[in-house]
């Protein structure tokens, strides 16, 4: 049996998104390079030489599909749910069965966050086994520690997570962000997304990281407060959250937003200033990630 390679361009902003609606809806994995260099996205961040001022204008996708999945339909869901006027052309190849797997695992390699963090996709073992260890499978939902706005809200993390902090992660995907909030040390440590996949990859996250978190439906209503907030998702989705976060982040505590360009960053921080006092906490390659503390 054969599974798929679906090849496609889009904007770069628009790269991350459609990766995350592509895993959502049963694409393997799904690796990003720089369509203009062919440069993979691990390497083109971590380039020690790269010019930072460098901004990719398109980026290519290469997805593994399961076989027999109808590739059009997944790409034009995928693409209609990112807000996309129309999917992107793709190309398809098929790849044999005892090929698939060693493909789609060379594209993860472990990441290193700072100095306490790693990133180290399931099948690899820590590089640093005194480090704190976020064990993941890249292949199940959005969060993997490659994009700079993961990394930022890591880094937050590790900053600003307090011995029994109670965290709460919203648009969780893989859970990585709830994951190191525990193994950070927090107390009550909770996960949202809308996505039912998405809970399901991040509860089995969880459990890898042997770490007690809470997963939960965006749709059921949210009663707690918690003395963190971080929501690594996208500009128009972040501010049209701006009450229900704002709601859920106890006074004097703090929240992350992230998933934000440049040309975003103040649109967003309008959004929330009515209930905190928000500044700019870090800008890698061209994404934004704002902090605010509830008044």
């Amino acid at each position: 049996m054969r599974c798929l390679s679906l090849v496609a361009e889009v904007d770069a902003a628009a790269a991350e998104p459609l990766a995350d609606a592509l895993l959502a809806r049963g694409a393997t994995s799904v690796a990003i390079e720089d369509a203009a260099a062919g440069t993979p996205a691990e390497e083109a961040i971590f380039e020690p030489n790269a010019d930072p001022s460098v901004r990719w204008m398109r980026a290519r996708l290469h997805a593994l599909l399961p076989a027999g999945i109808d590739a059009a339909a997944l790409l034009r869901t995928a693409a209609a749910q990112i807000g996309l006027p129309s999917p992107p052309a793709f190309a398809l190849e098929p790849i044999a069965a005892d090929d698939w797997v060693r493909h789609a695992q060379s594209q993860f390699e472990p990441i290193r966050i700072s100095d306490r963090i790693w990133v180290v996709p399931s099948w690899h073992a820590p590089p640093d086994p005194a480090a704190i260890n976020l064990l993941l499978d890249p292949g199940l939902a959005f969060g993997t520690g490659s994009h700079p706005t993961t990394r930022a809200c890591l880094r937050w993390l590790e900053q600003r997570v307090a011995p029994a902090a109670r965290v709460l992660d919203y648009g969780c995907g893989s859970g990585i962000l709830a994951i190191a909030a525990a193994k950070l040390g927090a107390g009550e440590t909770f996960g949202v997304d809308i996505d039912p996949d998405a809970l399901v990859a991040a509860h089995a996250n969880a459990v890898r990281n042997r770490v007690a978190i809470r997963f939960l439906d965006a749709g059921i209503p949210l009663a707690l407060t918690a003395d963190l907030v971080v929501a690594n998702i996208l500009a128009n989705p972040l501010k049209l959250l701006a009450l229900l976060l704002a709601a859920r982040c106890r006074h004097a505590g703090r929240i992350a937003l992230a998933g934000i360009l440049e040309s975003q960053a103040e649109d967003v921080a309008v959004a929330y200033v009515f209930w905190f006092e928000v500044t700019e906490w870090n800008r890698e390659e061209g994404w934004i990630a704002l902090e605010g503390i509830r008044r």
